[in-house]
């Protein structure tokens, strides 16, 4: 009698794998609804030399695949117009796992679906997907459903992750450039001192010509390079590589080097000023919703990605629930810009803090364009300096023993 491998959920909604033994798929369904189980998939339990002629790359895919801000901002979009086109929800999410092109989330959707089908709430069978739907997201569904209001929550979500996405890419772009140039010039320097630098050397060495200093260095770097001394060098990247990972792991490391980020020239401005857009948005829009201060607040502190900022975040938390205000809480701790907390003030004082955040948000990614702007700006020229000195070192080590030659010989 074959054996069958059934994923199935309990009467509370709890996920269990059972094997059956049953004569066909319908004997091993019925088995388990007489055990109140609801049967999402059924298959045969075959043995090792048919798994693996049977094997599946696509379960590997879809533990590698991640789940992008865009795809859960299209999601949102069209979730929201299905919902306001009076479409079921079940029927929606079918819709919209049918045509999704990201593995995980499409799983994620199907499993979802099944969920709502047996009764669950939307938020509550989000919520067994951390990787695909966060703490933000989830509480902004929960909100929606409780208020009524799901496809104007799911429309603030899809602009919320939208403008997330933008501020994303403005800084990626910004790296961008420096990164491709400088991997270039790191490449061209390699090859020149492992690859041509050598040839001239040995000319050198037939001509019995006296090195310069400068030459001397590069010949002696060259060598270095193509010796097996090179994979100490190598080594001991990756051993400080790893120690910094191990470092910033910790509590302490974290809240350190965060602080440093935060005070670097050029980059700590553009830091804080990306981290101050992104709170504002995210508060403003957990606000709106209909999210509990106290619990926007601890979700924009998870998703601060500064702990310097997390624990400013967390401190006016605190400061909340004992009364307070949030402005005079993140005055105090002096992480966000003068006038980011003027607004802010100025917004619960007037009872709209909500929309007075959303305008702090405009602003400062507007002021994070700007800056990535004249980053860019900046380092455009900086990197073709640094280019152009790399090359140039080879070129002179090159040709400087060529003009001692010469006038030895003259």
């Amino acid at each position: 009698m074959p054996t069958y491998l059934v994923r199935a959920r309990d009467t509370k909604g709890n996920a269990r794998r059972e094997r059956v033994n049953a004569n066909t798929p319908s004997e091993a369904r019925t088995a388990m609804r007489e055990q109140g189980l609801f049967v999402q998939e059924i298959s045969e339990d075959k043995g090792l030399l048919d798994r693996l002629n049977s094997f599946d790359l696509s379960e590997i895919q879809t533990a590698m695949t991640s789940v992008s801000i865009k795809d859960k901002a299209i999601f949102s979009r069209q979730f929201a117009v299905l919902i306001n086109a009076g479409v079921a929800m079940v029927r929606g999410l079918g819709v919209l796992s049918d045509q999704c092109s990201n593995p995980k989330m499409k799983k994620a959707l199907q499993e979802i679906s099944a969920d709502v089908q047996q009764g669950t709430n939307l938020s509550d069978a989000m919520r067994k997907h951390p990787k695909c739907f966060d703490g933000l997201y989830v509480s902004m569904v929960q909100a929606g459903e409780v208020g009524g209001v799901l496809d104007e929550v799911m429309n603030r979500l899809a602009k919320l992750m939208e403008d997330v996405a933008r501020l994303q890419n403005q800084i990626k772009s910004a790296m961008t450039y420096p990164v491709v140039v400088g991997s270039i010039a790191v490449l061209i320097f390699l090859g020149m001192t492992v690859f041509l630098l050598p040839i001239f050397a040995d000319i050198f060495d037939k001509l019995n010509a006296p090195l310069p200093a400068f030459t001397q260095l590069m010949i002696t770097l060259s060598k270095f390079l193509r010796s097996f001394y090179v994979v100490f060098l190598v080594v001991a990247i990756v051993v400080i590589v790893f120690a910094y990972n191990r470092f910033y792991s910790t509590n302490v490391g974290r809240l350190t080097m965060d602080g440093f980020f935060l005070k670097m020239p050029l980059f700590g401005d553009l830091i804080q000023k990306t981290a101050t857009a992104r709170f504002c948005r995210t508060f403003g829009a957990l606000s709106r919703s209909g999210v509990p201060i106290l619990t926007a607040l601890e979700i924009v502190r998870d998703t601060a990605g500064n702990q310097v900022i997390s624990n400013a975040i967390d401190e006016a938390r605190k400061e909340v629930q004992t009364g307070g205000m949030i402005s005079l809480a993140l005055q105090k701790e002096q992480v966000f810009p003068g006038m980011a907390i003027q607004m802010i003030s100025i917004g619960e004082e007037t009872g709209e803090i909500d929309t007075m955040l959303m305008k702090v948000a405009d602003f400062y990614e507007d002021e994070v364009e700007q800056a990535v702007k004249s980053l860019t700006s900046i380092m455009e020229p900086i990197m073709i300096v640094v280019l152009g000195g790399m090359v140039g070192s080879i070129l002179v080590a090159m040709y400087l023993p060529i003009f001692s030659i010469m006038d030895a010989i003259k």
